[in-house]
């Protein structure tokens, strides 16, 4: 007899790389008759809108998103504004506390799912409503960062405690490097919206929820979540790799005729998320290393830090010597039909989560380099060194984490190279996760798993 079908309300944080994925998710499980209320910035929903494959199941309910002094006006997610001002994004998601508990009390859903909003579960819980706390970020980046053994540490540690992975962390190759400890040790006092400090957010969240959820599949992410539930003491579920649907679209004809033009899996695709803005010099180095390759690129970064423009920031000349094989833009391009051309060869990454799913299920090969962000470092040492090793991070120093043309041009040499030992031995786990991933059962059973899982939590 088939499960009876589940009502339940997505409350995703309002930036654009919490709300695809679930919608990604929600996609999933309309698939298998789940009816999902999905809570949405007004203005934001026309972006999403073309994203939802079953608009019978999945309902969109726009929230208004109220002013914070210091947003600009009609600001909703962490794209209308500055990294800076997120925090006060974060200040107007919890002013909506009022309308959400209306919409549930009207909706009676049977479960919320929510990443950040850390006061859902005591509302929830007057309701009889479940919470599930479902996190973009890798259950690796959780267990190292936010467990109780963490936690108890005063306000989570030092440079010094975050250099060592907590006690009884199951992978002993993920380590952190002096700077990016230093970061993080630095974040653990950053505020995140209503005075609330981060790292506090999210644990009450953790803490608080009825169970915990993640992307990801038992073959990669076991340890972690076992070291997670045994941490919290709470059921800890999976909901598969969420490989986005293919786009009903086809790529942009003036970039299917650019990389038409190259021999398969020669050219190198850069790309390092929307919210990352390098330095000058730093963003010089990576362009002086992808033309240190003579391999043909594109790169879509943003203008570094000090620069209104890409041109005005572009080293000396290189603009000439790259003519007809290297172009350099900003702004947002069809990534996953990028990645699935057969011209791309290589992905230089900044190890965003949704970026890594979608190389993961292409031939390119990964070329790790990850920003100051505790889940893109994780990522990125998981990727490289931990146990999946399916790609090269770029050598950066120390204490400083600054890269060079040189680190750059080694990483993609290393991928690229057929003779290069370390290439090979990449290249071949790449394959294996590549054909787990794609392979006949193992989405589609995850996913039955997790839907499972959240039946037996009702």
């Amino acid at each position: 007899m088939d499960a009876p079908s589940l009502h339940i309300a997505m409350f995703p944080w309002f930036a654009m790389g919490h709300l695809t994925p679930y919608l990604h998710l929600s996609n999933k499980l309309a698939k298998r008759g789940h009816k999902i209320s999905f809570f949405i910035p007004k203005r934001t929903q026309s972006k999403l809108e073309q994203f939802n494959l079953h608009p019978h199941l999945i309902t969109f309910f726009p929230i208004n998103v109220p002013h914070v002094n210091g947003l600009p006006h009609g600001a909703e997610t962490t794209s209308d504004v500055s990294f800076s001002l997120g925090p006060l994004i974060m200040t107007a998601m919890d002013l909506t506390e009022s309308q959400i508990e209306l919409l549930l009390i009207q909706l009676n859903p049977q479960i919320v799912f929510f990443d950040f909003t850390y006061w859902l579960p005591k509302l929830t819980c007057r309701l009889g409503i479940k919470s599930f706390q479902y996190l973009i970020v890798s259950p690796a980046t959780i267990s190292y960062t936010t467990c109780p053994t963490r936690m108890r540490i005063g306000s989570g540690g030092t440079s010094n405690d975050l250099m060592q992975a907590p006690k009884g962390y199951p992978v002993s190759s993920i380590k952190l490097h002096a700077h990016e400890a230093k970061y993080l040790a630095q974040k653990r006092n950053w505020e995140f919206g209503s005075g609330v400090l981060f790292y506090d957010r999210l644990y009450n969240g953790l803490s608080l929820s009825d169970a915990i959820g993640f992307k990801g599949c038992r073959e990669i992410e076991g340890p972690y979540v076992d070291y997670i539930e045994e941490q919290f003491g709470k059921p800890v579920l999976l909901s598969g790799p969420v490989i986005p649907e293919p786009p009903n679209t086809t790529l942009e004809e003036n970039w299917a005729t650019w990389l038409g033009g190259f021999k398969d899996g020669s050219v190198i695709y850069c790309a390092l998320g929307s919210e990352w803005i390098l330095p000058h010099d730093q963003f010089q180095e990576l362009l002086l290393g992808l033309e240190l390759t003579g391999l043909p690129f594109l790169a879509i970064v943003k203008s570094p830090i000090g620069c209104d423009t890409i041109e005005a920031a572009l080293p000396e000349g290189f603009k000439e010597r790259v003519q007809g094989k290297g172009i350099v833009r900003s702004g947002w391009i069809q990534q996953q039909l990028i990645l699935e051309h057969p011209s791309v060869g290589c992905f230089v990454t900044h190890c965003g989560a949704g970026s890594l799913t979608e190389a993961l299920i292409n031939k390119c090969q990964m070329v790790l380099l990850p920003q100051l962000d505790s889940d893109h470092i994780i990522n990125a040492r998981m990727m490289g060194d931990g146990n999946l090793k399916v790609g090269v991070e770029v050598m950066k120093g120390e204490e400083d984490g600054l890269f060079t043309k040189e680190s750059v041009y080694q990483a993609v040499k290393i991928v690229m190279d057929d003779e290069n030992e370390l290439g090979r031995e990449v290249r071949a786990n790449h394959t294996k996760v590549k054909n787990l991933f794609l392979g006949p059962n193992l989405e589609a059973a995850c996913v039955d798993d997790f839907c499972q899982k959240l039946q037996d939590l009702l």
